[in-house]
């Protein structure tokens, strides 16, 4: 089979495939049908035309994360491998995946399987970067669970490997596909929000320490800095306006725990906030939480010139719409104020729409986004595009925080994030 590669698009700033191009107000309708990634692959789900001509033969690797997609539900693609180094995980990707191709390694699949067009990647963070670089070798395009890489180097050498092969690679960011953020990415095309001027998205998962160890010993999570897993929060931002993460200062909080002690990363937090600035003069505040008293949550707001979006906290307060209106109210010391017009906004089932093909149009992880990532991926391929989120969008939403821990080692020191521009083409 020939390389897949990524169809080049002109952009003066980078911005993402579904930002691109006019900002029409289409209703409900014409969103279904054009403001995906997948707009051509839904349209002929949507009108019932038969599936592609050829079927993407893919690879998958890691029975952990790796068994949580969909990918043999998909009319354009087949499960022609799975491998994983714990027997007791192969065995259960060859479950879930209903596939006889099984491999003790990835580096056995890629030798001995020459059948395979793609390969999707769930190993260990750390990995990401050599696995990816070992498959791209292979000629495989790839599929990556985040983040995209550990180090400003590996992002550098992964946009050079991406480049240099011509080969798609994708990032599995699953805030891209949260359905609020569909919701919201739509309202900002269509110009809702006017400019949105700041926002605030938070990743907070307490007790993860759990994960760190396994039968006594420590795994790959023991102690990973909160800021060098930021794609859940800054996909929030940056997949909705595209704008681009030019600074940082940023505030790390541990308490000399001996769970942190001895962690390979040399990790003294448990949770990191920082402040972004962006290259349009915007504020960005970012939360990544390990341990604490709050609550569990992937959620942000949104605040606009005309319009503001939060997100339900888990408290009580629901998915909510904040407009600017002629109304006044007094405030607590008497004193007149602007008074929003606040609404209730009930966050559409995007799954169970014209955006998925049919076998795919059901509930999935993380809030409805894993179907949404297989199709994306497989879609890509078989139209020869560029993904939604492609190596220079990963290492977008990858870096800054990854500067963003740095800061925090220094006292919150102001750092410059350095730019991965999209080539001019």
């Amino acid at each position: 089979m020939n390389k897949t590669r990524a169809t080049k698009r002109t952009s003066s700033v980078s911005l993402p495939p579904r930002q691109a191009g006019a900002q029409p107000t289409i209703g409900r309708r014409n969103f279904l049908l054009g403001v995906a990634a997948t707009s051509a692959s839904v349209a002929r789900m949507a009108h019932g035309s038969p599936a592609a001509e050829r079927k993407i033969r893919i690879g998958i690797v890691g029975g952990g994360f790796g068994t949580s997609f969909q990918f043999h539900e998909h009319p354009d693609c087949i499960v022609a491998g799975v491998t994983d180094l714990r027997p007791e995980r192969r065995k259960r990707l060859q479950e879930v995946y209903r596939c006889e191709n099984v491999y003790n390694s990835m580096e056995e699949m890629l030798r001995t399987n020459r059948a395979l067009d793609a390969v999707a990647i769930f190993t260990e963070a750390p990995n990401h970067v050599p696995h990816t670089l070992e498959a791209l070798r292979a000629g495989k395009p790839v599929l990556c669970a985040v983040p995209a890489a550990m180090t400003l180097e590996e992002c550098e050498k992964l946009i050079e490997a991406v480049r240099t092969s011509g080969l798609t690679y994708m990032m599995a960011e699953t805030g891209y596909w949260q359905q609020f953020t569909i919701s919201v990415r739509q309202m900002y095309k269509e110009g809702k929000f006017g400019e949105i001027y700041a926002a605030y998205s938070m990743y907070r998962h307490p007790g993860l320490e759990e994960l760190w160890f396994e039968n006594g010993k420590p795994t790959w999570r023991h102690g990973f800095p909160p800021m060098h897993y930021p794609t859940h929060c800054t996909v929030h931002l940056i997949s909705v306006t595209g704008e681009r993460l030019k600074a940082v200062t940023c505030h790390g909080w541990g308490d000399d725990s001996p769970l942190l002690r001895g962690n390979p990363y040399n990790n003294p937090f448990w949770n990191e906030t920082a402040e972004f600035t962006t290259d349009r003069g915007h504020s960005f505040r970012v939360e990544v939480w390990w341990a604490g008293a709050h609550l569990g949550c992937e959620r942000a707001e949104w605040y606009g010139t005309k319009m503001s979006f939060v997100c339900d906290n888990r408290l009580g307060t629901p998915y909510t719409l904040i407009f600017t209106s002629p109304l006044q109210e007094l405030d607590s010391g008497g004193f007149r104020r602007a008074a929003a017009n606040v609404q209730r906004y009930d966050v559409p089932q995007w799954w169970n729409t014209g955006l998925l093909p049919p076998p795919l149009r059901h509930d999935s992880g993380h809030e409805g986004s894993h179907t949404f990532i297989t199709h994306e991926f497989i879609a890509s391929l078989i139209e020869n595009r560029r993904p939604a989120i492609d190596v220079y969008e990963a290492v977008a939403y990858t870096a800054p925080g990854i500067v963003a821990h740095q800061s925090a080692l220094r006292g919150g020191e102001r750092l410059t994030i350095p730019d991965f521009p999209r080539p001019a083409e």
